[in-house]
């Protein structure tokens, strides 16, 4: 039952649309969709990457 609460999710970049991290939330705490200003590798820069469920 509390697996469920907390989900795995992958982060992708917003320019270059691929998929670069994995990271999990608590469903309960932050119902919103995530958005964090991450490194991307293939960009060469630091972009926001949206949620986007696994």
């Amino acid at each position: 039952m509390a697996s469920d609460v907390r989900i795995k999710l992958l982060l992708e970049c917003t320019e270059c649309k691929r998929r670069n991290y994995a990271t999990e939330k608590n469903r309960r705490n932050t119902t919103a969709k995530l958005e964090l200003k991450k490194f991307c590798p293939w960009c060469n820069k630091h972009l926001p990457h949206k949620e986007v469920k696994v």
